[in-house]
């Protein structure tokens, strides 16, 4: 228990008065030192709980300086002023203009017996400030026991009660995206609008960093919790003691070894899932009903879904060749990052796939998922491409136009979502032979897939170059223009482009110019499209 000043005006051994009636609220100050000083303006060198004793020998008479010297050792942060009586020195009993400065300043003013040293009183602070820090490491350890004695049991609720039972300070346990996985008796199930900045911040530190604030009154912390991987965010609702505060990096790593310990063993799941979209991604062309029912069968009931592939570190990243230092753990990297979109990405089906420049990540996203802030938070700074929405049967094209797609997102440093208007402007800009092809990849994709693929790609080829003339196209190709007519729909149908929409018309000609060696990769630009129809 801290010390109190009434605690040491209860000890008969030191035989310490007051020098005024001191209301009860002074007497409930708590010492945290005791220190002798005789200068006539100590406060400056004080720290703050101090009980300060003097014997008087500068003490000013007058009451003007009186109030002045105690207004002086109050601010410095004094918790009391003590004065030493007895014969041969310089007072027999406290002066009255002292006794006035004191009282007026709310400063609790002590008297020390005769035959009482000042030695007795310091030791008497600061046994009892020991013993205080004993009482604190034993209700820390008995915490710590309590703790882990519970993670023994398995699970995050019972580690939490027991610190609830011990410290009086709620807490809940969160996955990365603010998920609640477990609270104690005392945390809310619904974390507090003022906590979700604090999360939101530390998860976007992973494992470097907590956070602290105080709204309405709350006292909010969150730390961070696994072992080389962002796995879940602690929050504590409340304000901590000094014994609380030393128990909770014991309560940080037991809570991460059972999120760690979940991982593990969620493993099989994982790869379950990754194995369900293996199959379903095996057969080139499955019906609708078969392909909705495997994405609902592990909680995806999105209408429409749309590949999402990202570079995963240890690739060569565009280098010439592979990193050796990284070679053996570029597959652990991967399946790392895997876990963590699995766990973002809503029916978790997520795959690891060997690329050209090394390992990829292959996952599938509800249409209204924000893509873009998942690969934000668990693919930084990744290669990624993201397909177009379609139904669940297209979703083998939708990830194949997205793979092509990791050429412009190496090159512009974020993700390369397909359809965006500008991606013919930059890959123009750009002319890097790689580039150029994995966009052309991305608009082309689905006529790569589909029955009679390079026909469509000709017919659209020379549709676009004959300025959209359908006798002129028919004749290049020698079939008849309803011939014609009948691919271009099909081709529509199959990219999602409009031949009457300017910039769909631009990209689609872009790409088949890509595809013919239209551009030389050299920076130049192509000649544009004609503009009839």
């Amino acid at each position: 228990m801290p010390l109190h000043l009434s605690d040491l005006l209860a000890r008969p051994d030191l035989d310490l008065s007051v020098a005024y009636d001191v209301p009860p609220h002074l007497l409930a100050r708590t010492i945290e030192a005791a220190t002798v000083s005789d200068l006539p303006a100590p406060g400056k060198w004080l720290e703050g709980g101090e009980l300060l004793m003097t014997i008087g020998l500068l003490l000013p008479r007058e009451p003007a300086a009186c109030r002045a010297y105690v207004r002086d050792v109050a601010e410095g942060g004094a918790a009391c002023l003590a004065l030493g009586l007895g014969q041969g020195l310089p007072y027999q009993e406290a002066p009255e203009p002292l006794v006035r400065a004191a009282e007026e300043a709310g400063l609790p003013l002590l008297t020390v017996p005769d035959g009482v040293p000042f030695i007795a009183v310091t030791k008497a602070v600061f046994d009892a400030r020991a013993q205080e820090q004993r009482e604190l490491l034993q209700r820390a350890f008995a915490t710590q026991r309590r703790l882990t004695a519970a993670a023994t049991g398995g699970g995050l609720r019972p580690m939490l009660a027991e610190w609830t039972a011990a410290t009086g300070v709620g807490a809940a346990v969160l996955d990365p995206l603010g998920r609640l996985l477990a609270a104690g008796e005392r945390a809310r199930r619904t974390p507090p609008a003022q906590a979700q900045e604090l999360l939101a911040r530390v998860a976007a530190h992973g494992l470097r960093g907590s956070a602290a604030s105080t709204a309405a009154g709350q006292q909010l912390e969150v730390q961070p919790l696994g072992a080389r991987r962002l796995r879940g965010l602690l929050l504590l609702t409340g304000r901590l003691d000094d014994a609380a505060r030393s128990v909770v990096p014991g309560l940080v790593s037991l809570l991460s070894l059972e999120l760690e310990r979940r991982h593990l063993r969620d493993e099989p799941e994982r790869r379950r899932r990754s194995a369900l979209l293996s199959e379903l991604l095996a057969d080139e062309a499955p019906s609708a009903d078969r392909a909705r029912d495997v994405l609902r069968s592990v909680g995806l009931t999105a209408e429409r879904v749309r590949g999402v592939v990202v570079e995963a570190p240890g690739g060569t990243g565009g280098r010439t060749g592979p990193d050796p230092s990284r070679e053996g753990s570029a597959e652990g990297a991967a399946q790392e990052m895997a876990a963590d979109l699995a766990l973002a990405l809503p029916g978790g089906l997520v795959r690891v796939v060997d690329g050209a420049a090394g390992p990829l990540i292959e996952a599938v996203a509800g249409e209204d998922l924000d893509v873009r802030e998942v690969l934000a938070r668990f693919a930084p700074h990744r290669p990624a491409g993201i397909g177009p929405a379609a139904g669940p049967e297209a979703v083998r094209v939708s990830l194949h136009q997205a793979a092509g797609l990791l050429a412009v997102s190496r090159a512009g440093g974020e993700p390369a979502e397909a359809r965006q208007s500008q991606a013919s402007r930059l890959l123009l800009d750009l002319g890097d032979r790689r580039t150029l092809h994995g966009y052309a990849d991305t608009v082309l994709g689905p006529l790569d897939l589909a029955d009679h693929g390079e026909e469509l790609t000709a017919t659209l080829a020379a549709w676009l170059e004959t300025g959209g003339a359908w006798d002129a196209t028919s004749r290049r190709l020698g079939v008849h223009r309803h011939t014609v007519r009948n691919r271009l729909d099909k081709v529509m149908d199959l990219t999602g482009r409009r031949l009457d929409d300017p910039d769909d018309r631009f990209d689609l000609w872009l790409a088949t110019r890509i595809r013919r060696g239209g551009s030389s990769g050299t920076g130049g630009r192509p000649t544009p499209p004609p503009p009839g129809r």
